[in-house]
């Protein structure tokens, strides 16, 4: 009699860890998809700024390396002109 009287216990807290447990999983799959996907998105921005990074680089040793690279770079971010060069702007264009 005080065996099946704990059985009916074992089993009645059984079924409510079931029941909170099957109540939490739908939670737990919406939380593993959202990080998922976030997951997702801050490893394509890393792509993304990884490659920002080795062009930026590149671009650092070109100037390192060559002096005329350098000149050019200068007079484009002055607007300057060597004597007897033209600048020619074209309608429909945005400047740089």
């Amino acid at each position: 009699m005080m065996l099946s009287r704990w059985g009916g216990l074992v089993v009645a807290g059984g079924l409510a860890v079931a029941l909170l447990a099957g109540l939490r999983v739908p939670q737990a799959v919406a939380a593993w998809r959202q990080n998922h996907e976030r997951i997702r998105q801050l490893q394509t921005e890393t792509a993304d700024l990884t490659k920002d990074i080795t062009m930026r680089r590149e671009r650092i040793r070109q100037l390192r390396e060559s002096r005329s690279r350098q000149e050019l770079e200068m007079r484009q971010q002055r607007k300057m002109l060597r004597p007897g060069e033209t600048t020619v702007v074209t309608p429909g264009q945005p400047p740089q």
